[in-house]
């Protein structure tokens, strides 16, 4: 593949001096970015919205009302990207039943993920990502079923994010397996992420990463009157949910709080998404979601998958988990004219260009270790080439032990690589790179005594 090298020039106020950083941009991914159309994001929003109710409780109260209907119509956005797919996209409505709990399900009903699985071109690789939104809305009253809740924000703007990448990814080929789903009983209790969840785990599925867009088209916030799409936000576990009394031994001994598969993940979306997303900064929050809150990217990180969650900078409680109405002037409700459809743009892109290098690059390296055997102020590295995919090889990373970001990249071909650099001082991780320089998720060493 092309690739298109971009130079930017960044200048400092303090040194008065500029530092040039080259960008190298896969031209097929760039071109899939720049497919990306605000007004299709609109077009789906509006059609979300005009179901009045998508409360997971709604069911089907006409023939355009209600939750079911809802996801009638998304499986046939999804259907019709089908035939550009050369037979590899299929879709499908995953039906189960929950039983009543006496709290937010007063009796039991059925739920439904809307699933669209871009089978992969290897038939060896059998790695899955998935990227997710949410497709029921809520009101103020989140057991009120009947009441308008248009739901444009939270979250129909995710997907309709989650609609127009499988329009756009459908029509390439990825080694890798691509799941496109809008789940349904979020803000019921995260039921149909749940249920997905389970389901991968009993299933024993190889997935990689999960990636939960949850309210991504608000720019402006209530309150303190903010007004930026320019930035958002990625939340990411730092110590894993289903950690293990193994998993949090070895953590302790290497200080890697900050560096669990999740925070890996988060990383590499702010280098892979600012790579080719022009005007938007990546903001990496360090925590698995807003504080006391959660989103449909916990129940998968209960179960040991790697999962994040996509969100806006700021939130518009006006807008959220409101009624539609006015009062003292102020308009409540989650109404699309409140939705930044090129925010929504961009975020989107984001998710597009993180999905696009990972499901390209060859899985990560295996057994990543670093040698303790003996103290020395150098530091060597040693790793097994990956399972899946061919790697032309490696980036060993650095960073300083206070920096949030990778700091350094040293490329090799081979299997092991010694850095005149402490382990006091850095910590280092190890990812593969493919053939067109599409990079795997970077894995953080173990201890090796030899």
């Amino acid at each position: 593949m092309k690739n298109i090298l971009i130079l930017l020039a960044f200048f400092s106020s303090t040194l008065g001096s500029a530092q040039t950083v080259s960008i190298n941009r896969d031209s097929e991914i760039e071109a899939m970015v720049n497919e990306i159309k605000a007004e299709n994001l609109e077009k789906y929003v509006l059609e979300m919205v005009g179901f009045g109710t998508r409360h997971t409780l709604s069911g089907t109260q006409g023939p355009d009302r209600g939750i079911e209907p809802s996801q009638e119509w998304v499986l046939r956005q999804f259907k019709s990207f089908e035939a550009e797919s050369g037979g590899r996209l299929t879709s499908e409505i995953d039906r189960f039943q929950v039983e009543a709990d006496n709290r937010r399900i007063p009796e039991n009903v059925n739920i439904g993920n809307v699933m669209a699985t871009l089978r992969g071109t290897d038939p060896n690789d059998d790695r899955v990502f998935i990227i997710s939104g949410h497709l029921d809305s809520r009101a103020l009253d989140v057991m009120d079923a009947e009441i308008d809740a248009p739901g444009a924000n939270d979250d129909g703007s995710g997907v309709a994010a989650v609609i127009e990448l499988a329009r756009i990814m459908s029509k390439r080929n990825f080694p890798a397996t691509i799941i496109f789903v809008a789940v349904s009983g979020e803000e019921q209790g995260l039921i149909g992420a749940t249920h997905l969840a389970k389901k991968a785990k009993e299933q024993n599925w190889n997935l990689v990463a999960m990636l939960n867009n949850d309210m991504i088209g608000n720019s402006f916030s209530s309150e303190t009157h903010l007004n930026d799409n320019t930035r958002m936000r990625v939340f990411s576990e730092g110590i894993p949910l289903m950690e293990t009394e193994e998993m949090a031994a070895l953590r302790r001994s290497t200080n890697g709080e900050n560096d669990s598969k999740s925070r890996q993940l988060a990383r590499y979306i702010k280098e892979v998404g600012e790579r080719y997303v022009d005007q938007l900064e990546v903001k990496l929050v360090y925590r698995n979601d807003r504080f006391l809150r959660g989103g449909d990217h916990t129940p998968f990180a209960r179960e040991g998958f790697t999962a994040i969650r996509m969100c806006e900078y700021n939130e518009n409680y006006y807008q959220q988990h409101e009624n539609v109405r006015v009062e003292n002037g102020i308009q409540y409700g989650d109404l699309p004219e409140f939705v930044d459809f090129h925010y929504v743009k961009k975020i989107a892109g984001v998710n597009l260009a993180t999905l696009a290098n990972l499901a390209m690059a060859p899985a990560s390296p295996e057994n990543v270790g670093i040698d303790v055997s003996k103290l020395s102020n150098t530091s060597s590295l040693k790793w097994n080439a990956p399972n899946n995919g061919n790697a032309k090889g490696y980036y060993v990373l650095m960073r300083e032990t206070d920096q949030p970001n990778w700091q350094k990249k040293f490329f090799t071909t081979g299997t092991e690589y010694n850095l005149p650099y402490s382990k006091d001082n850095y910590f280092f991780a190890v990812q593969a790179v493919g053939d067109d320089g599409h990079e795997s998720l970077p894995v953080f060493p173990v201890p090796l005594r030899r």
